[in-house]
């Protein structure tokens, strides 16, 4: 994955997640955030740029304090591919596991993908 810093990345992206409005939402939020001064210390990571499958925003890594909070470790996915989101899940480290974190997103299948994924190494979804 990689982590989008430039202004002019980031602006592209905004304006591209405005024309998939609503289901873009949760990561909206945080790319205009981080594109405006990102006090909040978050990170957009993208799988490849500019064509991309999916985003995913999280709180920079050296910001977490607890790995038991799941508030604080949330975490917010858009994907154009079922598969870029089971390939997130399964096998990168962009999210770690061994931390408990919370995902949101509005697409249908996000939760089963989870489940799925989380159901294949034995992990456990609330």
């Amino acid at each position: 994955m990689q982590i989008l810093r430039c202004p002019a990345q980031l602006q592209l992206l905004e304006e591209t997640l405005r024309k998939s409005l609503p289901s873009t939402l949760p990561v909206l939020g945080t790319v205009m955030t981080v594109a405006r001064g990102n006090p909040a210390a978050h990170e957009v990571l993208v799988d490849s740029w500019p064509n991309f499958g999916i985003i995913l925003t999280r709180l920079r890594p050296e910001e977490h304090k607890d790995p038991r909070d799941h508030y604080t470790n949330q975490l917010a996915v858009f994907y154009r591919d079922k598969g870029a989101l089971r390939a997130l899940l399964g096998g990168t480290e962009a999210v770690v596991q061994a931390r408990a974190f919370q995902m949101m997103g509005m697409q249908e299948g996000l939760d089963e993908a989870v489940q799925e994924v989380a159901s294949a190494k034995g992990l456990q979804v609330e």
